[in-house]
């Protein structure tokens, strides 16, 4: 294999930042969402605490794939989270990446699968 090339199951476009499970669930629950989701709503659809929700929403803002609006809504402070453009575009490639990931995975799997005196 030329050097120059990735490794085949390095899987490179594993992005760290969206590849952790409440990020992940945070990105998901916004991708359908082009106006956003407030601030308790995402909470409540990710089962985090507000602590944990502020630290990978602020993960996620410093990377440039969300803005956070802080502001109000019927005479209370309202927060809203909303996946920028560049943030919409690396989860699609994110998950254009885990599916190639599944895929040879599912490949591997079943080829070990075939082999006689495997389990």
């Amino acid at each position: 294999m030329p050097e120059s090339e990735d490794p085949p199951y390095a899987f490179t476009g594993l992005d760290r930042v969206f590849h952790e499970r409440a990020r992940l669930g945070i990105v998901t629950s916004l991708a359908g969402q082009p106006g956003g989701l407030q601030f308790a709503d995402l909470r409540s659809l990710c089962g985090l605490t507000d602590g944990n929700l502020n630290r990978h929403l602020a993960t996620l803002e410093q990377a440039g794939f969300l803005v956070v609006t802080k502001g109000a809504a019927r005479g209370r402070r309202a927060t809203t989270c909303r996946l920028t453009e560049f943030g919409r575009e690396r989860f699609i490639a994110y998950l254009a990446a885990l599916e190639d990931a599944l895929r040879e995975g599912t490949r591997a799997t079943a080829a070990m699968a075939l082999r006689p005196g495997t389990t």
